[in-house]
């Protein structure tokens, strides 16, 4: 439980912050900004006017809107419409996001609308998404990430075991330089996450983002330093591919993709698919998270919230349950690659690697919780680029992103 201290064919439907009005005056409309959990586009959009249409024929009387936003510059559009009260009435959400609106007032609990069926939902998805005691988003997906290795590469380079270590994976990064491929592919851009980057190297080496009492971040102690000294050393030894601190996740054309690295350390199941039709399925190797001081990898519940200033809350709740529901959850599952939070929802049995996603759910972690989470995230990622630049040493990167986090906290 957390606490508070302190795209073409969517382009259709795509609406302004200012001007797609969540809120009607009848209380049966109901606007929800769903994001692009499902990669394919097309496949997204009928997906998405499936459920719409099927919520509205077992809930005469409401008209529920499914509007889709692209994931570029949602933060801020979020928290603009939420401010405003403008925009929707239901968004998806992710527990790093949550605690900063709750502070600011800007969303209503949902225990409600989870309590009927709380035994049926992955419990550590629930605490997740729980501020102060009461539960801000109603989970229907749940991200997995786990390594993914290029076996073709790790073998002509006689690497003859996956490197799952940290040690593995330094010593494996000569061998691979030698066939001009690098060992991990890292996006280093500063406007990548964060949670899919460093964070869950320091996660592995036992660290974290913030103090305990939550006044001030932890991330420039000897955990940290030592996490993003890791890469800086595994760069130096070749592994990581050339400009990997300008990388963006974008998966076409990225070193993974075309054969220059051995090895995708964060990788959802939804990405197996255009990795194996770009190197073939065959050479793919769904690894287990990494190993540093314990093995950790990175994923978190997707979650729909309500904006605080809906006017229609009752039917958005309606609206959040059936999206919950094992029905849509199940598709969902079945046309994103993403997991189910729901115990009583099994992952497709025809594929083992969705087997495997499944299974490493205890050895995922959502993130550090803080209202300033994404703030200190923003401050954090030009100092990491910095120090993989060579321009500061690990220590320094950190000190002086702490500096500037702290100054945000206090």
């Amino acid at each position: 439980m957390r606490r508070i201290v302190g795209l073409g064919l969517a382009a259709a439907v795509l609406a302004g912050v200012a001007g797609c009005g969540g809120s009607g005056s009848d209380g049966n409309e109901v606007t929800l900004w769903m994001f692009p959990v499902i990669l394919d586009e097309a496949k997204g959009a009928e997906f998405w006017q499936q459920v719409e249409k099927d919520f509205e024929a077992a809930n005469p009387g409401i008209d529920a809107k499914i509007e889709l936003q692209p994931w570029e510059d949602r933060q801020e559009k979020i928290t603009t419409a939420l401010a405003a009260g403008t925009g929707f009435d239901v968004v998806v959400l992710g527990p790093d996001q949550i605690p900063q609106y709750v502070e600011q007032g800007t969303l209503a609990p949902v225990t409600d609308v989870v309590a009927p069926e709380r035994d049926s939902f992955v419990p550590t998805a629930l605490d997740a998404l729980t501020v102060d005691g009461e539960l801000y988003g109603v989970p229907f997906y749940h991200t997995s990430t786990l390594p993914v290795y290029n076996k073709e590469l790790l073998d002509k380079a006689g690497v003859t075991d996956v490197p799952d270590t940290w040690d593995e994976l330094k010593a494996a990064a000569p061998k691979l330089a030698a066939q001009n491929v690098a060992t991990i592919q890292y996006a280093g851009d500063p406007k990548e996450s964060l949670n899919l980057t460093y964070y869950p190297f320091l996660w592995q080496n036992g660290g974290q983002v913030f103090s305990a009492d939550g006044k001030s971040v932890a991330f420039n102690d000897a955990k940290g330093v030592e996490a993003l000294q890791f890469l800086m050393d595994l760069n130096q030894l070749g592994g990581l591919p050339q400009g990997a601190a300008t990388q963006t996740s974008a998966l076409e054309g990225s070193p993974m993709a075309t054969g220059k690295a051995a090895m995708m350390p964060i990788v959802q199941s939804s990405q197996l698919d255009p990795l194996g039709a770009a190197l073939g399925a065959e050479n793919l190797v769904v690894g287990q998270p990494i190993m540093g001081e314990k093995r950790v990898s990175f994923g978190m519940p997707g979650a729909v919230a309500l904006s605080q200033r809906s006017e229609n809350s009752a039917a958005a709740k309606k609206l959040m349950a059936y999206l919950a529901s094992p029905k849509v959850v199940g598709d969902l599952a079945k046309a994103s690659g993403f997991m189910s939070p729901r115990t009583d929802v099994e992952a497709d049995s025809a594929d083992p690697n969705a087997k495997l996603f499944t299974e490493a759910l205890p050895l995922l972690y959502g993130g550090d919780s803080h209202p300033k989470a994404r703030q200190v995230m923003s401050v954090l990622s030009p100092q990491i680029q910095a120090a993989l630049q060579g321009k500061k040493t690990a220590q320094q990167a950190l000190d002086d992103a702490a500096a500037e986090a702290d100054a945000l906290l206090a």
